[in-house]
């Protein structure tokens, strides 16, 4: 998914020369490329990730399109101040990317796993966030944010999911959420490239008789309050998937709207990270299967509240 944005962003840059991009020191096996291409549209900011993202800022306010770039967490959690009252604050056109969301960097333990950057980010007033689940939308999302006024978070994941639109005409929105695929008896809203685990439980699901539709939410602010409504008149179970915590990311966005919109005779669950830090080391799918996120254990989840409703 990296790379896809690293070609879409050099083809806007050849067409916009206000584009910068600037990284954290990391990414030059993807980076090299780009850097070559356009050698006055690139920085380095080194180790810094806090100057990296005031540096980004004030660019931005010069009129430039900034893209900052790093490992997940880093340009989250370790910028925070920066991102609230730098970049969010006056508005700028920053567009902090994090590779490797959720459990990408599995191998590499707690300090490279990103499971609360959602809900953190969420909470920062005037930020546009966005989580790709494939192909199809990492590109369209780096086009449509080039585009877009304001500080924008893009969240990319290591795996992804086959989220082809069924429609070639089909255009990307930011705030809009896609339906992938309907169904009559569950729903799934999944965001970032788990997508592709949920696309295995369907098929699961669809060999006993259970007809699944799949929302990809690749917006999570401002959120699709309208899809989100008519997904729970539509099934009457939900289910949101995120590799993510359950707390203040997709699942409690969804949780929200539900709420304030009173909405009755749901079945609704959170699929994600539960409690606890995410302290096992492993590959992504591994951890995954630990955490109970993975394809088995969605169709097994939906399978028992399936029964249950019955």
């Amino acid at each position: 998914m990296r790379d896809l944005f690293i070609k879409t962003l050099s083809e806007l840059c050849e067409k916009y020369p206000d584009i910068i991009l600037v990284t954290g020191d990391l990414g030059f096996g993807v980076l090299n490329e780009y850097k070559k291409r356009f050698p006055s549209n690139f920085i380095n900011a080194g180790v810094a990730e806090q100057n990296m993202t005031g540096i980004a800022t004030g660019l931005a306010l010069e009129g430039k399109k900034v893209f900052t770039y790093s490992i997940a967490n880093f340009p989250t959690l370790r910028c925070l101040e920066q991102i609230r009252n730098d970049a969010c604050y006056h508005n700028a056109n920053v567009t902090i990317v994090s590779i490797g969301g959720g459990f990408s960097y599995g191998a590499l333990g707690i300090s490279h796993h990103a499971t609360e950057d959602l809900a953190i980010l969420r909470s920062l007033p005037d930020i546009t966030i966005i989580c790709p689940a494939g192909k199809w939308e990492i590109e369209n999302a780096t086009k449509a944010i080039y585009g877009h006024q304001g500080t924008c978070y893009l969240r990319i994941d290591k795996s992804m999911g086959d989220d082809s639109p069924s429609v070639k005409s089909e255009n990307f929105e930011i705030g809009k959420g896609r339906v992938l695929y309907e169904g009559s008896n569950c729903t799934i809203i999944v965001t970032g490239g788990i997508l592709e685990e949920a696309l295995i439980a369907k098929n699961i699901l669809s060999e006993v008789g259970i007809e699944v539709k799949i929302i990809s939410m690749h917006t999570i602010k401002p959120i699709d309050t309208e899809l989100i409504i008519a997904a729970c008149k539509s099934t009457q179970i939900l289910i949101t998937l995120e590799e993510h915590t359950i707390i203040g990311g997709l699942g409690g966005a969804v949780a929200e709207i539900i709420a304030e919109n009173s909405i009755n005779h749901l079945t609704f669950k959170r699929m994600g990270l539960n409690k606890g830090f995410s302290s096992i080391v492993g590959s992504q799918k591994y951890l995954r299967k630990r955490y109970k996120i993975d394809s088995l254990s969605i169709a097994n989840t939906i399978k028992g509240l399936v029964k249950a409703h019955n």
